[in-house]
């Protein structure tokens, strides 16, 4: 299984039986393939606060929509998409060399409009029956990189991953492997939802990256790498510097530490201004028999909220961001993991800002049952409260209810 997806399961949340440590291995002449992923679906219901009207700029938590309907049920991936990857690994010239290469498919599709030419289906010459016009769902690409490197010094990776700083933050949310916030529309062709990102951590991405990771040495190791400086906000300006992230981790027998920051210089699109984005955050996993505890915090200036940089300055001037979440999970004698986690995303003002519309506050917790059907197969219950309130005063909340299962192989 590639490493991603191994530390998403590691990571995350449920007990190590509930899913598979490989996915199918194929020898091929010098190359060993790693042929791995999951599918995932959840049935989700979904209900704004009937107060909730109010606009709150960068607020996750849903309002009513235009025709003034309150509820909702969709049908889609959760925080982690379905997966299919592929790793090659092979050994020459003293070099462990890899490559991974995966495409992530949405369990979801657009919706029906009209005669459907703008959504993927279509009438077809006789008039008697449909015919595919085009993709009615969307289809990720996350990954696509390669690696070399030997256990002695280390190894270098050149290409497309999940980001360096934060990464640690959203591997261990409960949610991944569930629902968590967001997807709210039905039959919409996104295939992820939010899980935890905006109340309590900055989403990790996926970005183009030279990164080098020291070897284990006792449980230590450490990320420090090059990213593509157009990712994030502002995409459409140019930007003359890469970004600068890196993380560190010791693990210990009951759990595991870890820290990581992330530099970037930016440019807002709609003025000639620039500003710096710093961040930095630490976070620890404790295991105490079925017991599990995690704890989070970030702070930064210019990072912004929910994405990197998103939101992070007006006018050149940087707003102050921080965050984090607690969150607990235990084991009961049935195999089943049960967990609650709270998580809380804070955005300032700016110096000479006045108060608007601009999110203060995105604060979620989530309760959640997920039990091992199979070695393989998992069974997912979660609630969801989402709330976002604005430097103005205004406040949204919303609630969501999922049921559905993972497979991983």
């Amino acid at each position: 299984m590639n490493k991603t997806i191994k530390l998403a399961v590691a990571g995350a949340i449920l007990s190590a039986a509930s899913v598979a440590n490989a996915g199918i291995i194929v020898p091929a002449g010098e190359w060993t393939l790693d042929i791995n992923g999951n599918v995932n679906a959840y049935a989700s219901w979904y209900e704004a606060d009937d107060l909730s009207t109010s606009t709150v700029t960068g607020g996750l938590a849903g309002t009513r929509d235009v025709n003034g309907n309150d509820t909702a049920a969709s049908i889609g991936t959760g925080l982690l998409p379905s997966w299919l990857g592929v790793t090659g690994t092979t050994r020459q010239n003293d070099l462990d060399v890899s490559f991974t290469i995966s495409i992530q498919p949405g369990a979801s599709d657009n919706s029906y409009t009209g005669d459907g030419a703008t959504k993927g289906i279509a009438l077809n010459d006789a008039g008697d029956g449909i015919v595919q016009t085009g993709s009615n769902s969307s289809v990720l690409a996350r990954q696509a990189f390669l690696t070399f490197g030997d256990a002695s010094w280390g190894s270098v990776k050149l290409g497309k991953d999940l980001g360096i700083f934060a990464s640690d933050a959203i591997l261990n949310d409960m949610t991944l492997l569930g629902v968590g916030s967001g997807g709210n529309v039905s039959g919409s062709a996104l295939n992820s939802t939010n899980g935890g990102i905006g109340t309590g951590y900055i989403y990790a991405a996926w970005k183009g990256q030279v990164a080098y990771t020291t070897p284990n040495m006792n449980g230590f190791q450490a990320t420090i790498g090059l990213t593509n400086p157009n990712q994030g906000v502002d995409s459409s300006t140019f930007q003359d510097g890469f970004g600068i992230e890196a993380k560190a981790h010791y693990a210990f027998p009951m759990g595991k530490v870890w820290v990581s920051g992330a530099s970037y210089e930016r440019d807002e699109a709609t003025a000639a201004n620039s500003y710096d984005v710093t961040v930095m955050d630490i976070g620890a996993t404790v295991n105490v028999g079925n017991l599990a505890l995690t704890g989070y915090f970030y702070s930064g200036e210019g990072a912004g909220t929910t994405f990197l940089g998103n939101l992070g300055a007006t006018g050149g001037q940087e707003r102050d961001s921080d965050g984090g979440y607690l969150q607990a999970t235990y084991v009961i004698p049935s195999g089943t993991k049960l967990g609650a986690a709270y998580g809380v995303s804070n955005l300032d003002l700016a110096n000479g800002e006045d108060a608007s519309a601009l999110v203060e506050e995105n604060k979620r917790w989530t309760v959640g049952a997920y039990h091992p059907l199979t070695k393989h197969l998992n069974l997912v219950a979660e609630y969801t409260d989402l709330t976002s309130e604005s430097h103005d005063g205004a406040r949204n909340e919303s609630g969501k209810v999922s049921l559905g299962a993972i497979l991983f192989f």
